[in-house]
């Protein structure tokens, strides 16, 4: 897997790499950040929309299902800084059939970013802060 590191930029705006891949992520204004990018918990809902799309894609794609369009909308259920749930609503053509929309379904709940969310995913932080 690729190390991701962020670094601060200033207040909570971070530049973050993943890889050959960089983006910034900061609070919204209403947070005390200054909206330069997204925060880490529409980073998480759009990480979930993307696995949940790219996962169903795969697998219509070695079934040689008509997948030309999909929309995977996610909206975070929450109260407060943190999600206490995600509601996702996954779109997809008209002309597939009821069993192929179920199995979809079932197929979306399989990808590794709704996995990792809905089972206890270990974090480990080291007992050690290292030194700039």
């Amino acid at each position: 897997m690729t190390r991701v590191v962020a670094r601060r930029r200033k207040g909570f705006t971070h530049d973050v790499t993943l890889g050959e891949h960089s983006l910034v992520v900061d609070e919204p204004a209403d947070m005390g950040g200054t909206d330069e990018g997204p925060s880490p918990t529409r980073l998480l809902s759009a990480s979930l929309a993307a696995c949940t799309a790219i996962t169903i894609e795969m697998y219509a794609e070695r079934k040689e299902w008509e997948l030309d369009d999909v929309e995977v909308v996610v909206e975070p259920d929450t109260d407060g800084p943190s999600p206490n749930g995600f509601t996702v609503t996954i779109k997809v053509p008209k002309e597939l059939s009821e069993e192929q929309r179920e199995r979809l379904l079932q197929i979306a709940g399989k990808c590794p970013v709704h996995r990792a969310l809905t089972h206890e995913t270990p974090v480990t932080v080291d007992d050690r802060v290292e030194l700039l």
